[in-house]
This record gives C-alpha cells, structure tokens and sequence, in this order.
C-alpha cells in the first residue's frame, strides 16, 4: 500500500520526466534535510520505501516520533544527482505533512498525558490521504479512532434520525456485526448518553457538550456502566482539552489534529 501511494505521488510531480536529466549527466551527490522550525519527526516509515524504490541512501539523525529544533540536520541523502533532484518534492512534502500533522499530535497529547486520556483522531481526512494522515497522528501519539464505516459501528445524529426503535436495532447489530466489533453511540445531551449505556453501547461520544455536563456523566456511568467507554469531542481545540481531560473521561477526539495542523519549515540543501 505504501509503495503504490509513493508510486503515485511521483508520478504526479514527475509527469513524464524530469526535463534537467534531458540536459544533465548525472553525477555522484549528498544532500541535507534541515529544520527551519521545531517540530516532530514523521514520515521515516514512507521515506524508507521511497529510498529503496529510488536507490538512495538515507542516513537518518532523528527518528519518528522525535523532537527535533531550528537548525537540526534530520538526515543526510547520497545518490546520484538526478535521483536527488527528482525525489526532492516528493520526500519533503510527504515529510512535512507527516511532520506537521505529528508536531500539532504532540501538542494537544502533552497537554492530556496527566490525566490519562487517550487522543483520538477523526475521519476528517483529506481524500486518499487517510491511512497517511492517521499514521502521522499515531506518531504523534494519538490512537487512531475507526478506519472506516467496517471496523467499528457508529450511530450518530443522522444514524440515530432513521432508528425508531434504539434498543430494537441493538440486539439486531449483536446478531449481525462481527463478534469483535464495538459499537459506538453519539449523544448530544446527559439524557441521551445514560440512554445509550442503557441500550448497550460499548462507547458513548459527548457531542458538543461542557466539562461540566461531561463531569456528571462520568459520575454516572462509574457507578452504573463501569465497563463504558466514554470519548468527548466537539470543539475541542488547545485551549480547551485540558478541561474535558480532567473530567476523567476516557479519550477525547478532535479532527483538529489534521485539518489544523499547519506545516512546519524543512529543507533540502544539496552539499
């Protein structure tokens, strides 16, 4: 899978061919990655691949999942000049989305990691690019939330609009999803979230609720539902998670981690 993504990606920048090799020999050359910012390393997984396919050499400084300052040389490249010239897009816009995504990841996790609040991500994705975007996120330490529609069975606002019968449609989903998978119901209010630990939800999703309300509904469900998991989300930003973290509520979700993430600076300096 990654290498068909790499594939396609070089092909949108290469087009069909670099026109400098037209008028070029190649010769024997290094280069630099180097960081115009601070920021978390993500991308080393895509970028070994790349190398293998492209047969140049990566000698990495910093790993993924590592911080990394202003003025950092995060790898050094060896090949020859015509490799290195026609990757050079391509590894750096996969390493600064993956970066850049990852360097936000560990803003919002750092803020949590007191209270033991896992950090999900969303599917607020951009097309084609989820299992690279959710990567990004894990590397940052968030734990990835569903996939897609087959891992897991979410009854949101609009399912919960066709469902007359909630508790009906329950023992119907047992008997027809796969043993192992949970199902997961969102609520916008207290009264909807104690309903839907009374239907069976495996996990309850706080839409758009306060700390305060979310406070009481952890209350609840410790002394009622033990065994439910309960995820907040819903304008949750930098400023705000570590209020709903102190709730005691188990994890926390926010899509921000990817539609906001904005990209750091990095380059490649040929030596």
């Amino acid at each position: 899978m990654i290498e068909q993504f790499i594939r396609e990606v070089l092909a949108e920048d290469v087009g069909r061919g670099d026109l400098y090799a037209r008028v070029s020999a190649p010769v024997p050359a290094s280069a630099k990655i180097i960081a115009k910012s601070d920021g978390v390393l993500a991308g080393e997984e895509y970028l070994r691949v790349l190398a293998k396919m492209e047969n140049f050499t990566l000698t990495w400084h910093v790993h993924d999942g590592e911080r990394f300052v202003k003025g950092d040389v995060l790898m050094e490249l060896s090949g020859d000049s015509h490799t290195l010239l026609r990757i050079e897009r391509t590894l750096l816009n996969m390493l600064l989305h993956a970066s850049s995504i990852a360097t936000l990841t560990r803003r919002y996790v750092d803020l949590i990691a007191p209270y033991g609040t896992k950090l999900l991500d969303t599917r607020k994705t951009r097309p084609l690019l989820r299992n690279f975007e959710k990567y990004a996120t894990r590397i940052g330490g968030a734990t990835n939330h569903r996939m897609g529609l087959d891992d897991a069975l979410m009854l949101k606002d609009t399912h919960l609009k066709t469902i007359s019968d909630l508790e009906g449609f329950m023992a119907e989903a047992r008997r027809k999803i796969p043993f192992t998978s949970k199902i997961e119901i969102e609520a916008e209010d207290a009264d909807m979230a104690k309903r839907a630990m009374a239907a069976g939800a495996d996990i309850v999703m706080c839409d758009n609720m306060t700390p305060e309300v979310l406070a009481a509904i952890v209350a609840y469900k410790r002394e009622n539902h033990p065994g439910v998991l309960l995820e907040a989300s819903g304008n949750i930003s930098l400023e705000t998670i570590e209020g709903y973290a102190k709730t005691g509520v188990d994890a926390i979700s926010t899509g921000s981690l990817i539609h906001q993430a904005a990209w750091i600076d990095l380059s490649m300096k040929m030596d």
